[in-house]
């Protein structure tokens, strides 16, 4: 039988680890968008923490900050991470992946998630996951995305974006 002191125990470990847990991959996203508002798309990748080109894509997300803070909000959502990893998947993080168009696209995988509902994602026609861009077609996809996702962007943001990604050695 059940006490009352038995029962108070039970759920307050399980608030505990409720709250050691990592957030789903929805709430991540719906707290982007919150920051977002409508003046600014977010920008969910996919990633893992073993994934070298994921790694190059932030440190040049990291080295263009200003201008893709001002168009963006990034979410990173994990996914994929090797058993043993002292990384879980977010929670919901494949579903959502799947629901973007990343199923079985490799890493890294995003998509630019607008307020209005525009959702343009990583997937280059016909030629498959650009992941981050470093071939010719992938540089032509990603300035493509970014043209769609933030139509504001002058043509020198979009300039000083694109020469670092053609000027790279793969």
């Amino acid at each position: 039988m059940w006490t009352r002191g038995l029962l108070l125990a039970v759920a307050a470990s399980t608030l505990c680890v409720a709250a050691d847990t990592a957030p789903s991959a929805d709430a991540i996203l719906d707290a982007a968008k919150a920051q977002a508002q409508d003046s600014r798309a977010v920008w969910v990748i996919f990633h893992a923490s073993w994934c070298g080109w994921c790694k190059k894509l932030d440190s040049f997300i990291e080295a263009q900050k200003p201008t893709f803070d001002k168009y963006f909000v990034v979410a990173h959502i994990r996914v994929d991470e090797h058993q043993g990893s002292k990384f879980t998947d977010d929670p919901g993080a494949k579903a959502l992946e799947t629901s973007l168009g990343g199923a079985n696209a490799g890493l890294p995988f995003f998509a630019f998630v607008k307020g209005d509902g525009m959702i343009v994602n990583s997937m280059a026609p016909l030629k498959g996951n650009i992941g981050h861009p470093s071939q010719p077609h992938e540089v032509d996809w990603f300035m493509e995305m970014l043209q769609k996702a933030a139509p504001g962007m002058t043509a020198g943001e979009r300039a000083s974006i694109e020469r670092p990604l053609r000027a790279q050695k793969t």
